[in-house]
């Protein structure tokens, strides 16, 4: 795995990471965004523009945010979204469902 997103994108959702992601590897769930880990080439430059810091390479997660790691590679799975590996989020659009653990995840307040 290389980037993972993290609990501050929950019901915040920006996107100026998938607009910047040069491999198209950000899905956008019902809540939150997810990187692919197999399609993430590691190079970063999601993390410059996230104005919520909510992502971080999968060996400095912060201990608070450690199972992102696993919630970002389960969505993919069939257990979640079944997705797999579509070789790029443009081609999928929304997904209509999000990780069990953001599911449940307190609802943020909005302005």
């Amino acid at each position: 795995m290389a980037y993972v997103i993290t609990s501050p994108c929950i019901d915040v959702k920006d996107g100026a990471c998938v607009k910047c992601c040069p491999v198209d590897c950000i899905y956008e769930g019902e809540r939150t965004l997810y990187i692919h880990p197999q399609e993430c080439i590691n190079c970063g430059v999601c993390v410059s523009v996230c104005p919520t810091e909510a992502i971080y390479h999968d060996e400095e997660l912060p201990p608070a945010e450690a199972s992102f790691a696993a919630v970002n590679r389960e969505f993919f799975d069939t257990r979640v979204s079944a997705l797999g590996s579509p070789g790029g989020a443009c081609e999928v659009g929304r997904v209509a469902c999000d990780h069990p653990e953001v599911a449940v995840w307190p609802v943020r307040a909005t302005n």
